[in-house]
């Protein structure tokens, strides 16, 4: 893909995303490490009310820092919570992602899609642990804990 086609998509993907009329139930915070590549990493994301029942958007940003390159991700995740009946809920989901991969000097960028998949555990006072699956050029495995303030 030639560097000028990818500056357009990703701009038209973050137009789009901004104008989507988001309210958000919740911020989150987060961090952790990646497997393959092996890099630490922080976030946000934002959490939505309820679309159906127990399904929720939680678009993210995600930066991760280490072996000689920088990797920020862009998420667009549906998580689905399953109540474990007391304080505690399951959730699982997945989305779109878009990662821009910077590396060297001088410096060389790459935008390239790709799709995760998430399963976590959270408290109903918003700490999560997690797992997120990617694919493509983004990292194979993130394990992260944050916190979801509402």
């Amino acid at each position: 893909m030639k560097g000028g086609l990818r500056v357009f998509l990703f701009a038209a993907s973050i137009s789009a995303l901004w104008s989507l009329p988001v309210h958000a139930q919740g911020v989150g915070f987060q961090g952790g490490f990646t497997v393959d590549p092996e890099q630490v990493f922080v976030g946000s994301h934002l959490e939505t009310p309820e679309i159906t029942r127990d399904l929720r958007f939680r678009p993210g940003i995600d930066g991760g820092f280490g072996g000689g390159f920088t990797l920020a991700s862009i998420n667009l995740d549906f998580v689905y919570r399953y109540s474990l009946g007391g304080t505690w809920a399951v959730y699982q989901g997945g989305g779109p992602s878009i990662h821009i991969i910077r590396q060297g000097s001088p410096a060389f960028t790459d935008v390239t899609a790709a799709f995760s998949g998430i399963f976590g555990v959270a408290h109903e006072d918003g700490f999560f642990f997690e797992f997120k699956v990617g694919s493509h050029r983004g990292p194979v495995l993130k394990l992260g804990v944050g916190v979801t303030v509402r």
